[in-house]
């Protein structure tokens, strides 16, 4: 049966919500990612499933790729994953596809590449506004050792750091979330070939080190619906999407969603908080294109009017 007359089927006969989910269902391709699915994860989901056979039936496709986006750590791996075991569960073949696959660097080096991007800039400013010095840079050496360059707070105490703060963030702005960063060519050929009915495509994996990137060969022949968890699953760059599901947040709901998860070892660094300042402005300029949305609290919002 074609994907439009199970969402037919479906939407004639309603869904009844699940209370209680195996901890073992699929989950994103993401190596070594871990989820823990609880009850608000649940409720969201179910608040969202309904909503989302609608806009799978408006699409009229037989295949379609769902984007669920949002900042880091605010639950897309957990949300994506029960989306698709529910369509599993109501006959509707699903897959769960992680966009941090994608990055052009593994996370140590792309940390890397990111504080260099905002300190060359910082300094270029200092340098172009006159506000450079020897005794700049030495109390600059004292503030990357301590990776405190990037604290707004300093700025009373060192009036020059708002130029080069300035100067930074405005070329991370430039980086974050950009092909510079992300290989949006190969996720967008890989959706691509997906709706248009691939019957197998080769997704990239990517730990940690440099020695773990691969490719595996994933089936899609009974594969009605991909879905694709990633922060930037809304991104202008990104080409091939249908139905972005937006889990809005806030910076400070997403530093205690990473650091409930231990994402990683510096969540209230200042240097952190400044991106996930960025990405959230990123996010809420492309809120309105969303197609669905929900707020941490579970409520559904209406995306035209984020």
């Amino acid at each position: 049966m074609a994907l439009k007359e199970k969402l037919k089927n479906l939407l004639t006969a309603g869904v009844p919500a699940p209370e209680t989910v195996p901890q073992d269902i699929p989950h994103g391709d993401m190596p070594g990612d871990k989820i823990r699915i609880g009850a608000e994860h649940i409720r969201k989901a179910n608040l969202l499933f309904p909503r989302l056979l609608e806009e799978l039936a408006r699409t009229g496709k037989d295949r379609a790729v769902v984007s669920v986006y949002g900042g880091s750590g605010v639950g897309k791996s957990e949300i994506a994953s029960l989306l698709a075991w529910r369509l599993q569960e109501a006959g509707i073949g699903s897959y769960v596809i992680s966009g941090d696959n994608y990055p052009r660097r593994i996370p140590l080096y792309n940390d890397a590449e990111r504080l260099r991007v905002f300190r060359v800039a910082g300094l270029q400013g200092l340098v172009a506004g006159g506000a450079y010095s020897d005794g700049v840079q030495e109390v600059l050496s004292k503030l990357w050792a301590a990776e405190t360059d990037p604290d707004p707070a300093l700025r009373g105490e060192y009036p020059w750091l708002e130029v080069y703060q300035r100067h930074g963030r405005a070329a991370l702005t430039d980086y974050l979330g950009t092909a510079a960063e992300q290989d949006f060519d190969e996720l967008n050929a890989i959706l691509s070939a997906f709706r248009s009915g691939a019957s197998a495509c080769w997704l990239k994996r990517m730990g940690r080190t440099e020695e773990e990137r691969w490719y595996s060969q994933v089936d899609f022949a009974g594969v009605e619906v991909l879905i694709l968890e990633w922060t930037h699953g809304n991104s202008p760059f990104l080409t091939q999407v249908d139905i972005p599901v937006l889990l809005n947040s806030t910076p400070e709901e997403t530093r205690e969603h990473r650091r409930l998860r231990a994402r990683d070892s510096k969540t209230d660094s200042p240097f952190t908080t400044m991106v996930l300042e960025i990405e959230q402005a990123k996010l809420d300029a492309q809120a309105r294109t969303s197609r669905l949305a929900i707020s941490k609290a579970g409520e559904l919002l209406d995306p035209a009017a984020l």
